[in-house]
């Protein structure tokens, strides 16, 4: 990992990204140990948490995590989720994130010298280099070790560095818990 001292950072989670990912490699994320690794790297300016709410249910089982990243270093950045009916008359629900974490990046780019963006979305490879060209270096975590890769190629080819999701146990995996699957 190329990370310097003195350095600006800036996560950028894309949540749902994430969990997909994650869960995929049986790879159980310690949120706190994330961030507290992030800090020991440079200097931690923010760490984004992008992801959308089901607004009408009683419980989502993503609340507690939503309401204990807000108060413990995160910055959450949520809105609801839609609900509309699909041609063939399906209720299907969308919620996607990703014109708010671009927006961010792009407003954030100008105050860190370095972003971590979890995502694997390859729609986002023209946004990494739009912040390069500002001169911010971005380091993207996703992986390749699920079949298929959740990683789109042309975005780990854009990014400066790359980095395997499930080699990152040891760094924020939640202790006690077994190291992730290797999926090849």
């Amino acid at each position: 990992m190329i990370f310097y001292p003195n350095e600006r950072i800036a996560l950028f989670i894309d949540g749902s990204n994430l969990f997909a990912t994650a869960k995929s490699l049986n790879f159980d994320i310690d949120y706190k140990r994330l961030r507290n690794f992030f800090a020991e790297q440079g200097i931690l300016v923010r760490a984004n948490y992008y992801t959308a709410l089901l607004e009408d249910q009683e419980y989502s089982p993503l609340r507690p995590l939503v309401d204990w990243l807000d108060y413990n270093g995160y910055t959450l950045i949520t809105k609801p989720t839609k609900e509309f009916t699909d041609q063939r008359g399906d209720r299907k629900i969308k919620g996607n994130m990703d014109m708010e974490l671009a927006i961010d990046m792009m407003g954030m780019a100008e105050h860190v010298n370095h972003m971590v963006l979890f995502s694997g979305d390859g729609d986002f490879r023209r946004l990494v280099e739009a912040v390069q060209r500002k001169g911010v270096r971005v380091t993207v975590i996703s992986s390749m070790k699920t079949s298929p890769p959740m990683i789109a190629d042309e975005l780990r080819r854009q990014a400066d560095n790359f980095l395997e999701i499930a080699d990152m146990h040891n760094e924020f995996g939640r202790k006690g818990t077994d190291k992730p699957i290797e999926i090849m």
